[in-house]
């Protein structure tokens, strides 16, 4: 019975062909729409995920942070100094390396071209932090630390604007007044998930930046390396002591420095996202219950259009649920292949989406199984209205119908 409802159903679908595709067109465009919102958002929260990461391996940042409240004038947080920096190495466990980091934005020169970039000076800690690699050349020295010599380690981009196609190791670069020796340069990174450039650096000794370009003994930053995941914790709790202790923070106050974790910051920016990706796929779904009514809809006027065609075949001995079985399985099969077309369509998407925006593709195939069973209940839910009063028509009345 059910195999005779079906071809029944392909020659009724194949009858009224256009139809047919407009009326699937809405499960189409709900199901496509929440499988690419769904699979685009699981490719944002791991690109973010993986340039956070990207940025050191159980990583914390310490950075200066003026409390806020109070209703007085603005108050700059004060900068770190090396102090805190020995400090920290003396008082803090669990510690990979530190790399106390100032910065500054600085117009590069290299014979007749120029550049203008962020330069970030360091130690020997800075590549361990960062999980930083070099890809020719040679990181600074214990000497050239220590004096605060003029060296430097070009990232890609500043490596391409300053030197094209040239070789850059030996030469001669001038940071403002400072005529600074390439001594290195440093692995690709490309753009982050923000579009911002990631080579665009330029490496100095932290002594260097600080004397030579800012004019002050200042640490803007100090990262810290954590042996281990599990360690995070108990080295985040013993930073903030310290701190407090060091920079006179009675017990009440505000702290003037924050310690943030990177993997609370990728925790919080997954379920950020996590969100809005659920929020765009229910707003998305909302098609697909259009769709559902446009194939009620459908149904209904093919019901008024076969009334005849409904009356003779109870005339002659055909039972009500075989007349709701026949408009069932119309309406299922309009729903199936317009989910079936949405998942190709979605996962085609969202593929060059993700390809265009540098995302990972990673499809959830719970998702793209829950958008086909749904597909498939919206032709069973909404088909069920017109199907019950095809099969409720009366045979006598239903043949007088013109």
């Amino acid at each position: 019975m059910i195999w005779d409802a079906v071809l029944l159903a392909i020659r009724e679908l194949r009858r009224n062909l256009m139809r047919a595709l407009l009326t699937t067109l809405g499960i189409v465009i709900g199901v496509c729409s929440v499988i690419a919102m769904v699979t685009m958002g699981n490719g944002a929260t791991a690109s973010i995920s993986n340039q956070i990461a990207s940025l050191g391996r159980n990583a914390l940042i310490l950075t200066p942070n003026a409390p806020q409240g109070g209703g007085g004038p603005p108050v700059t947080a004060r900068p770190f100094i090396q102090a805190d920096v020995t400090a920290l190495r003396r008082d803090i466990s669990h510690l990979r390396a530190i790399s106390p980091e100032a910065t500054a934005s600085a117009n590069v020169v290299a014979a007749n071209r120029n550049h203008t970039t962020q330069v970030t000076g360091g130690d020997e800690g800075y590549f361990i932090v960062h999980d930083t690699l070099l890809v020719m050349g040679r990181p600074f020295t214990e000497p050239e630390i220590r004096s605060g010599r003029a060296v430097c380690i070009l990232g890609e981009t500043v490596r391409k604007n300053l030197f094209g196609a040239g070789d850059p190791m030996g030469q001669q670069v001038r940071v403002k007044n400072i005529s600074c020796q390439v001594v290195g340069l440093l692995e690709a990174k490309g753009a982050n998930t923000f579009g911002q450039d990631q080579d665009n650096v330029m490496l100095m000794p932290l002594k260097a930046v600080q004397r030579r370009l800012s004019g002050n003994n200042d640490i803007g930053s100090i990262w810290l390396a954590v042996d281990t995941a599990e360690n995070v914790s108990r080295v985040v709790k013993d930073t903030q002591l310290l701190m407090r202790e060091r920079r006179r923070i009675a017990g009440g106050e505000q702290d003037n420095f924050q310690v943030n974790d990177l993997a609370q910051i990728t925790q919080t920016i997954s379920q950020v996202t996590g969100v809005m990706t659920l929020f765009l796929a229910a707003v998305a779904g909302v098609s697909l219950l259009v769709g559902g009514i446009g194939i009620m809809n459908i149904m209904l006027v093919s019901v008024t259009e076969r009334t005849r065609e409904i009356g003779i075949r109870l005339a002659i001995g055909a039972r009500e649920r075989d007349v709701l079985t026949q408009f069932l399985v119309e309406a299922v099969m309009m729903s199936v292949l317009g989910g079936a077309i949405g998942i190709l369509l979605g996962l085609g998407l969202s593929y060059a989406g993700t390809r265009l925006l540098n995302f990972p593709f990673i499809p959830s195939m719970v998702t793209v199984a829950i958008a086909f069973v749904f597909s498939a209940a919206i032709g069973i839910g909404f088909g069920f209205f017109p199907a019950r009063k095809a099969a409720r028509l009366d045979p006598i009345e239903a043949l007088r119908h013109e």
